[in-house]
């Protein structure tokens, strides 16, 4: 039977989402844990990669078992097992296709900016501390509807077949002391959310104008847009399925 996990986590200690060689994942934590309660070698593939020390408010992956289990209380004994900085908010049964990446239709990040210091946020936002200009920022981000292909947003050497992303949503808003850029799309290539807030971050500074950033995007010239701005101030925040992927929902 095939299972998704729901479930969150705070990034700061972690080499990103996916098994690293030589530096701890929060991949490799979830397996070994689950591996452990269910006394069987679990593999598990989530919905996507997130960048060391980006932090996930959703994030799914899923995994095969010979046998059905009860999905609340493995869910229990997984919070009591894991660290503190990973919690599963649902275990799911699934149809036995249904896939953490590719049945994804949309996924959601925030990346959190503040403008003072702050010491309730050293590590869990960006600290600029020059004036933007967020109408500015707003119109820029607004032209990311008009493309599909982002590889100047891309890390380089990626093994991506490709560039092609579909952009719904790209804002940014202010949330008491902070200033935060949401953006969702069908897909995301590696370090794209990062670079398109460095990018747009030179646009308030009155470092680039709209239409330089345009011709960032139509040079697909990763050395042409802004420099990528820390994972530690990055969150992915919604993965969406179809409703039909869920057999049960708790």
């Amino acid at each position: 039977m095939r299972y998704f996990i729901e479930l969150s986590y705070n990034g700061e200690k972690y080499h990103g989402w996916q098994n690293q060689p030589n530096a701890i994942s929060v991949q490799e934590v979830l397996e070994k844990s689950l591996s452990t309660l269910v006394r069987k070698e679990i593999s598990i593939l989530g919905a996507g990669r997130t960048d060391a020390g980006v932090h996930a408010k959703q994030m799914f992956a899923h995994f095969d078992i010979e046998r059905a289990i009860d999905t609340t209380e493995l869910r229990f004994k997984l919070n009591s097992f894991l660290p503190k900085d990973i919690a599963i908010q649902h275990i799911y049964a699934v149809k036995d296709d249904a896939h953490a990446r590719f049945d994804a239709t949309g996924r959601t990040y925030e990346y959190l900016i503040v403008t003072e210091k702050s010491p309730f946020h050293n590590q869990s936002a960006h600290l600029v501390y020059k004036e933007l200009n967020i109408d500015l920022m707003n119109e820029a981000a607004k032209e990311l509807f008009n493309y599909e292909d982002f590889k100047c947003f891309s890390k380089t050497h990626t093994d991506v077949k490709t560039y092609i992303c579909k952009i719904e949503k790209a804002f940014w808003e202010t949330r008491n002391e902070l200033l935060v850029f949401t953006i969702r799309a069908d897909r995301f290539l590696r370090n794209m959310v990062r670079a398109i807030v460095g990018t747009l971050l030179e646009v308030g500074l009155g470092k680039l104008s709209i239409e330089e950033f345009k011709q960032i995007i139509e040079s697909r010239n990763r050395n042409k847009a802004g420099t990528s701005v820390p994972g530690k101030a990055l969150y992915l925040t919604a993965v969406t399925y179809p409703a039909e992927t869920f057999i049960t929902h708790g």
